[in-house]
């Protein structure tokens, strides 16, 4: 049975993967690069400022703060003890994929997925009462998320885990924000 799903997540790498255009290479490895989506947390900063004031900011930052730590953390250890090879490292895979970037760590589950979702939700969970709008913020861990497949690093599952591990974090963190700050 893991052996038929583990068939499946890599013909989904391979149907995706390929589905990958060389005009666009640069786009999404620009998309993949965290760095590049600083104004994205920066104007999330910003709602955050605006919507909480004084104590309530300083617990919703520490919060946020504890959602992305506890994300990385729980990613790297996952990733330490399941040690699975990247699709990119994966010499059954090199002739099938196309490759653009190749990290030296592992592949399950992925941080790039687990930490957008997991910001993402928390910060659409925090704010969405005062910005009906917010959920258009998922549009990010979407691309976000998908840009490591397109660059051959990822397999869906690692992504589709990787975002229900941040998601489930964001949860968590939510209900202590509930409970910690009163509306």
């Amino acid at each position: 049975m893991l052996d038929k799903l583990l068939e499946y997540d890599r013909e989904l790498l391979i149907f995706l993967n390929n589905l990958g255009i060389e005009d666009y290479d640069y786009f999404w490895q620009t998309i993949t690069q965290p760095i590049v989506w600083i104004p994205l947390y920066i104007f999330i900063l910003i709602l955050v400022f605006k919507t909480y004031q004084k104590e309530p900011l300083r617990k919703s930052i520490l919060l946020t703060l504890a959602v992305v730590l506890t994300t990385s953390l729980i990613t790297s250890l996952v990733k330490a003890i399941i040690a699975r090879t990247r699709p990119s490292g994966n010499s059954d895979l090199t002739e099938l994929i196309r490759v653009i970037i190749e990290p030296n760590s592992y592949s399950f589950f992925s941080g790039h997925a687990a930490n957008s979702f997991a910001l993402t939700t928390f910060i659409v969970l925090i704010l969405r009462n005062k910005y009906q709008w917010i959920y258009i913020l998922y549009i990010w861990p979407v691309f976000f998320s998908f840009s490591r497949i397109y660059v051959g690093v990822h397999y869906p599952s690692d992504i589709l885990v990787g975002a229900l591990v941040g998601t489930l974090i964001a949860l968590f963190f939510y209900q202590i924000h509930k409970k910690w700050i009163p509306k």
